[in-house]
């Protein structure tokens, strides 16, 4: 392994941290209906745990609303029980047609809460970046160490590492700050 085998390894294991921490955020419920609210709900669809998302079309009519429409009509009943077992904490309305989900307004304490979890998706995608930084450290100091790299080429990638970590971070913090916005806004 050279080094810039190594540095890209580190940029698209730290992408992947960010993806994760996007995917974290897509599961907290802010006061905005979106589709991502059920895409973690799994139905027991004659006998297979399958995805709501792939036994009916979602979409979100307005900010406060999510409809669910099952291609099969004998869904529909499993669709809801699977959203009321979910720990949403939604209750969804069927009129034989469509599934609505309503999604209300945050409470000032629920959205401290939320404010918290984010924070600590946050904190554990930069851990998460920071542990890439190490491992990758660790591999070039073996590279120094059995000869294949210098002392002055170990300086300057872990230098360049510790750049990559740098941004990465900031993006972190860049995407908490604006879920953190989302969350309280009113």
């Amino acid at each position: 392994m050279d080094i810039e085998t190594l540095l890209f390894d580190a940029e698209e294991r730290m992408e992947k941290a960010l993806v994760a921490l996007e995917r974290d955020f897509g599961k907290l419920r802010t006061g905005r209906a979106t589709t991502s609210l059920v895409d973690n709900i799994k139905v027991d669809y004659y006998g297979a745990m399958t995805p709501v998302s792939q036994l009916a079309s979602v979409a979100v009519p307005d900010s406060r609303t999510v409809t669910i429409q099952p291609w099969d009509k004998g869904a529909f009943s499993l669709v809801e029980k699977a959203i009321l077992k979910s720990d949403l904490g939604l209750t969804p309305m069927n009129d034989g047609r469509l599934i609505r989900i309503t999604v209300p307004p945050l409470t000032e304490e629920r959205r401290k809460e939320l404010t918290k979890v984010s924070k600590k998706y946050t904190e554990d995608s930069k851990v998460a970046i920071r542990n890439i930084r190490r491992d990758v450290n660790d591999a070039l100091k073996k590279l120094e160490k059995d000869k294949e790299i210098s002392a002055d080429e170990l300086k300057k990638a872990t230098d360049d590492v510790q750049k990559l970590t740098d941004s990465y971070v900031k993006k972190a913090d860049a995407k908490a700050a604006a879920k953190e916005k989302e969350i309280m806004e009113i």
